[in-house]
């Protein structure tokens, strides 16, 4: 065999198998796929909600057809919370945003982190050591060749980041979100 036939074998593999893990990562994950939202009510912005957020809302799961997602958040939103995408380092406000209040998702409005979580990971994402008890699920996450494991809203199945076992005490989790996926309300004074 020659080396660029060997070359275009070995290339054809290699791709061919970055593709089917790639596009086959999330099948455990059932997307929204249905016209109903299941939730009786949508959730009561007009007060910071932490640990103390109603269970039942927690249960509630929202479900929307990938045209109405479309149609409701900004194009890098549903890149990001329904294609399971990442934005660019640095880019979001929320990496450098230390006033005391709550992080929501931007998909649904379930609370996901308060403030006193928050912390410096250097790495241009927003971090956090600790979730709101039950706001988050997780999943494991093999693309790109890597063992990661995923974080998304318990809610609306909404795809957040990635968590990370390099974080600061008590929890030593870094959970490393997309600020796109996140929408943060200051503590009222």
């Amino acid at each position: 065999m020659k080396k660029r036939e060997l070359l275009i074998t070995g290339v054809t593999v290699f791709g061919g198998a970055w593709l089917w893990q790639f596009f086959n990562n999330h099948e455990d994950l059932p997307l929204a796929s249905t016209n109903q939202l299941i939730a009786a009510s949508p959730p009561d912005q007009s007060t910071n909600k932490s640990t103390s957020q109603s269970k039942n809302q927690l249960v509630n799961k929202v479900m929307k057809t990938e045209a109405e997602w479309q149609q409701e958040l900004t194009p890098e939103q549903f890149y990001v919370l329904r294609k399971h995408g990442t934005e660019r380092a640095f880019t979001s406000p929320l990496d450098k945003t230390y006033d005391k209040g709550i992080y929501y998702c931007a998909g649904c409005n379930q609370a996901l982190f308060t403030s006193d979580t928050k912390f410096n990971s250097g790495t241009g994402w927003p971090s956090f050591f600790d979730p709101i008890e039950g706001a988050i699920a997780t999943k494991s996450d093999n693309t790109f060749f890597m063992r990661r494991t995923e974080v998304h809203c318990s809610r609306c199945e909404g795809h957040l980041g990635h968590v990370f076992d390099d974080g600061p005490r008590p929890t030593g989790k870094r959970y490393c979100m997309n600020g796109v996926s996140l929408r943060f309300e200051p503590a009222q004074a």
